[in-house]
């Protein structure tokens, strides 16, 4: 057996026992509800990650494009993929509900990856279409019907979305390792083929399980979305919609410039709406509202710095980090996309029971204080990546030790692990009752916005077509300018996680006791 299979093997027991040990902790105290939808969402993140470990390797190393050109258009790729939910979110709170959502943004999902998997240069961009569009209908639902199954201050919310993010990355590991494997080391459209598989076996476990949902997450307005206009009902209007918006979100990704002209705008504009909405309301939902845009505005610099992961890192492992073991060389796109992943399934239990110990005993540990901490964390990560460079430079090959690898995305994961599933369960206690679904999409838009910013950065460290003497770039000469990048992050990063920590106690007491 090779060791990439191995690794694989290893992978798929490793999450089978995690899983176990999850419910075992935690089970019996959780909705059940939680389990249907932890398996939903970890065969659709098990397809979405598999493609993601592809998919910046496969424009620079199939399509040939450019460094440059290729982070742009996957981060306005990414970009859109968090502002879809947007519409998504909207849509669903006040017509569609979010069972049929989910299963809309499902089906699309899944024709996507199955058109990636076409062997046609064409089929690329079309793919990409019907991935944006179908994400923006399941991504936010899920999350949003979730939160139905807890009270407003339920002490068990944080515990069963960090389970529920547990089975996110479960899905994202062994997606990131099995197809990351099939696309670079045996054909890049089998691994995005096997993706979609994945992805209609999350349908299925959603439509064969929608039952133990109760009544929960039906539409708010049967009778208006089943009027009849122009010979098809509303709710078929929405769904002719969504395949509309395919071949408009395939232009987008092509120029990526029109993309960022129009997110700059809406993310300044839902900004003021918000601000607007919140006028409607007593004193502490107001100041609730603050409290949630200031977090929501920090989150769109953490994703800036942290979304390298699937740009400019992934280029920077494929030529610059030395993955050999014994005999072999590691897949790259394997490693690079299914470490992080792998550090989540196994902090989440620890950190699951280490909430609920700082929720009784370490009050100054609350929300914003913890936005701060992955800031500082995220920073820590990337100045391991610096040192990992020194260390590629001392020895002359330009190839990093994997261990500062291994090292760097810890910290940048636990980072991770203090914003991103605690951002989720914000969200749903922060948000008026009737406008969750939307201030959701809000979440996804702020990280839309970052995906942007991550391609603007993952572009000051693309490496060009040739050095000066007409060659391709070797990896002592491309290691620097990695360097550079991970250390200016580094600095942005802590100085952020400092300021928001200072401003903890104001953003807190605007929270009106939310934990």
């Amino acid at each position: 057996m090779s060791e990439d299979l191995f690794i694989i093997l290893f992978g798929a027991c490793f999450s089978l026992f995690m899983i176990g040990i999850a419910f075992f902790i935690n089970g019996k105290s959780q909705p059940r509800q939680l389990w249907m939808l932890f398996f939903t969402e970890m065969w659709e993140r098990f397809s979405f990650y598999g493609m993601r470990a592809l998919l910046i390797l496969y424009m620079t190393n199939v399509l040939k494009m450019a460094d440059e050109t290729a982070n742009f258009q996957y981060a306005a790729y990414n970009a859109l993929v968090y502002t879809t939910p947007l519409l998504g979110g909207w849509l669903a709170d006040r017509y569609l509900g979010y069972r049929k959502s989910i299963l809309l943004g499902g089906i699309l999902m899944a024709i996507g990856h199955l058109v990636l998997a076409l062997p046609q240069e064409y089929t690329f961009f079309l793919g990409l279409g019907f991935l944006i569009s179908g994400n923006g209908f399941f991504k936010p639902n899920i999350s949003s019907l979730l939160g139905k199954f807890y009270e407003s201050n339920d002490p068990r919310k944080d515990t069963g979305y960090s389970i529920f993010y547990m089975g996110v990355n479960i899905g994202a590991f062994l997606g990131s390792m099995i197809c990351g494997y099939l696309g670079q080391k045996v054909d890049w459209h089998y691994g995005f083929g096997l993706a979609g598989i994945f992805m209609l076996l999350g349908l299925a476990v959603f439509a064969y399980f929608k039952h133990t949902l109760e009544n929960k997450g039906d539409s708010p307005q049967p009778e208006l979305i089943s009027e009849l206009k122009a010979g098809l009902s509303i709710e078929k209007w929405y769904y002719v919609g969504a395949f509309l918006l395919v071949p408009l979100s395939m232009f987008l990704v092509k120029v990526p410039s029109i993309t960022t002209w129009i997110l700059g705008p809406l993310g300044f504009v839902s900004f003021l709406y918000l601000l607007y909405l919140s006028q409607n309301f007593d004193r502490e939902s107001k100041q609730k509202m603050w409290a949630a845009i200031v977090l929501i505005t920090s989150s769109f610099f953490f994703w800036g710095f942290y979304e390298q992961a699937g740009g400019a890192l992934n280029l920077m492992a494929e030529r610059n980090v030395d993955f050999r073991w014994g005999d072999s060389t590691l897949s790259s796109a394997m490693m690079n996309n299914s470490v992080n992943p792998f550090y989540i399934i196994f902090l989440t239990p620890l950190l699951g029971m280490f909430w609920t110990y700082a929720d009784q005993n370490l009050k100054s540990i609350n929300i914003p204080v913890k936005f701060g901490i992955a800031f500082v964390l995220v920073a820590l990560g990337y100045f391991v990546f610096f040192q990992g460079g020194v260390a590629g430079i001392s020895n002359q090959t330009g190839l990093m030790p994997l261990y500062y690898f291994l090292l760097a995305y810890f910290f940048i994961t636990l980072g991770e692990l203090f914003i991103s599933p605690i951002g989720l369960s914000m969200i749903t206690k922060l948000s008026p009752v009737n406008m969750v679904g939307f201030m959701m999409g809000i979440w996804f838009l702020a990280s839309a916005l970052g995906h942007k910013l991550a391609g603007w950065i993952g572009a000051q460290m693309a490496i060009p077509k040739v050095n000066a003497m007409g060659e391709a770039f070797t990896a002592i000469e491309s290691l620097p300018i990695y360097m550079n990048g991970c250390k200016k992050i580094a600095l942005a990063s802590i100085v952020i996680g400092f300021l928001m920590l200072i401003i903890s106690m104001i953003i807190n007491k605007w929270m009106h006791g939310v934990k």
